[in-house]
């Protein structure tokens, strides 16, 4: 494999690292979590249905705050709107393909 693939990836890993920090302190001031920190939630833990708890409400906050700050729209038409939102990880993934 060429060097400089392996130095995309590296370097994918982490763009995507921050781009999660980014994600969970949104998550946090859009939300008003006053009480959690970013260290509190893992890019793996579920936001809806048993993690977070976060309601239909909250995904439309912050839906918004995603479109505001990374000029990324997701559709809650889409047929994979779950997915997108059922982690930090996964938000990180869709927004990271969509600026791509």
């Amino acid at each position: 494999m060429p060097i400089y693939k392996i130095i995309l990836r590296n370097n994918g890993d982490s763009v995507s690292k921050n781009l999660e920090t980014e994600l969970k302190q949104l998550i946090i001031d859009a939300l008003a979590l006053e009480d959690l920190s970013v260290a509190d939630i893992d890019s793996e833990d579920a936001l809806f249905n048993g993690g977070f708890e976060l309601d239909s409400i909250d995904a439309l906050e912050l839906g918004l705050a995603i479109r505001k700050k990374y000029d990324v729209r997701i559709d809650a038409e889409n047929d994979d709107v779950e997915k997108i939102f059922a982690s930090v990880a996964h938000l990180a993934e869709f927004i990271e393909s969509k600026r791509a």
